[in-house]
């Protein structure tokens, strides 16, 4: 079951990564590895590979009973980073440029990318994880990548990188010109603040379950016994 799901999984991430750099043409969209829903989904299908070949290699060793779960850690920072990806296109870019009668919410490179990666791999480590590995320092680390992120756009942007002609920012909430810096500051802490949230809320569950899972595992036990 791990190694179907992983293999769609892959499938379907690496569909929305080749269609969003236009791999399979005769000019590959490169400059988008400049934006964020680009690299977290690069690492999401390298993630999802690895997954696949420790699934295999399990398999091969050890036959279909049991399961492989590498790096509980990675997985949660690769979840963080595709969360970011899905709540800035749903709340922030998605509501700002439906404004414009040209442009299409929703198409099927954006759902793969913004919203269907993200939902693997937390339906990843929802149906196929061992609950109670995560630890509550956990999300301090995961918002590593987000905010590398952050500041190599702003980087780039005052060095006069542009993401767009003319423009060098690659979200509206990063565009210090409109914004003024304290507006995109606040952008900023408030994005940082629903992530961290995010990451105490799901180290809760992932306790919460593995808590549940010990119990019952207790519970069956002495009834194994008498059997």
């Amino acid at each position: 079951m791990a190694l179907a799901y992983r293999l769609v999984a892959l499938g379907l991430i690496a569909t929305g990564v080749i269609r969003l750099l236009d791999l399979f043409t005769a000019d590959p969209s490169w400059k988008t590895l400049l934006y964020f829903t680009a690299l977290s989904n690069v690492a999401a299908t390298v993630w999802m590979l690895f997954l696949v070949v420790a699934t295999v290699r399990d398999l091969t060793r050890h036959g279909a009973r049991g399961t492989t779960e590498p790096l509980p850690r990675i997985q949660g920072a690769v979840m963080m980073a595709l969360v970011v990806t899905m709540l800035v296109y749903t709340v922030v870019l998605v509501p700002s440029l439906t404004q414009d009668p040209a442009y299409e919410a929703y198409t099927l490179t954006d759902s793969l990318v913004h919203v269907i990666s993200p939902l693997l791999v937390v339906g990843e480590w929802l149906l196929l994880r061992t609950k109670g590995r995560m630890r509550w320092l956990d999300p301090l680390a995961w918002t590593l990548f987000p905010l590398a992120y952050l500041a190599f756009a702003f980087i780039y942007g005052a060095l006069g990188g542009e993401f767009e002609p003319g423009v060098n920012h690659p979200y509206p909430f990063m565009d210090v010109g409109a914004l003024g810096v304290g507006g995109v500051a606040l952008w900023i802490l408030a994005l940082v603040v629903v992530l961290e949230a995010f990451g105490f809320l799901l180290v809760a569950i992932d306790r919460g379950l593995g808590t549940l899972a010990a119990k019952r595992a207790q519970e069956v036990a002495p009834v194994r016994a008498r059997v």
